[in-house]
C-alpha cells in the first residue's frame, strides 16, 4: 500500500527558512485552521498585494501537488511549528530536500508530514524533470522505505521507526499512548488498591 502518489512543487532553492514558509504575522494563530493562508506568502504576492505570477506555487500546471521539492537546509531559522502546519493545511503531505532543519524537520513528523532526505544528485534531477514536466507522478512506499520516480528509478530512504509507525498508523504521539488506554487505567486501579490513593 502507498503512502503517497502525487505531482510535486519544484521549488528550486536552498535555505528556505521558516519565516518565509509562514511570515511572522501569522504566528498569532492559536490553531492550525488559520494558518494555511500564509503559506509563503511574501513570495506569493508582491508589495501592492497582486498575485506573483513568477513563483511556482501561482503555477496552474503544479496545482493540486501534495509533494514538495526542495533542496539544502529546508526549514532552517526558528522552531516555529506552525511552517509545517501551514504546508500541510495547504495539502502537502511529503516534501523531499537534500537536507533538512533538525527542529522543522521534527515538528514534520509530529504532525504527520513526511520529510524525505534524498542526495543532491537525486533532487536536482528530479527538479529538472518535474520542471520538463509536470504531470510526472512520484510514488512515496512508506513500507518499504522507497520513493519511485517515472524514469528515474527508486531510491531508498530511511526515518525513525516509531514516526513511521506512527504515520502509517495515522496516529501522533499522543493517539499512540491512548491507543495503551486500557493497559493504563489497570496500572492506574492496581497502585490504587495497594496505596490507598
Amino acid at each position: 500500500m502507498l503512502f503517497l502518489k502525487s505531482t510535486c512543487v519544484p521549488l528550486r532553492q536552498n535555505n528556505v527558512d521558516t519565516d518565509q514558509i509562514i511570515p511572522a504575522r501569522y504566528l498569532k494563530a492559536v490553531s492550525r485552521d488559520d494558518v494555511a493562508e500564509g503559506l509563503f506568502y511574501d513570495w506569493k504576492y508582491d508589495e501592492a498585494g497582486q498575485l506573483n505570477k513568477n513563483f511556482v506555487l501561482n503555477n496552474p500546471e503544479f496545482e493540486g501537488a501534495r509533494i514538495l521539492i526542495a533542496q539544502h537546509n529546508f526549514g532552517c531559522g526558528s522552531s516555529r511549528e506552525h511552517a509545517p502546519w501551514a504546508l500541510y493545511d495547504n495539502g502537502f503531505r511529503v516534501i523531499l530536500a537534500i537536507s533538512f532543519a533538525d527542529i522543522f524537520k521534527n515538528n514534520c513528523l509530529k504532525l504527520g508530514l513526511l520529510p524525505i532526505v534524498l542526495s543532491e544528485e537525486i533532487i536536482l534531477k528530479l527538479l529538472d524533470s518535474v520542471e520538463a514536466d509536470p504531470s510526472l507522478v512520484v510514488e512515496i512506499d512508506l513500507k518499504n522505505q522507497q520513493v519511485r520516480i517515472a524514469g528515474l528509478g527508486g531510491f531508498a530512504f530511511s526515518i525513525d521507526q516509531f514516526r513511521k509507525f506512527c504515520m502509517m498508523k495515522n496516529v501522533d504521539e499522543i493517539g499512540y499512548t491512548l491507543s495503551f488506554e486500557d493497559k493504563i487505567k489497570d496500572w492506574e486501579d492496581k497502585r490504587i488498591a495497594v496505596n490507598g490513593k
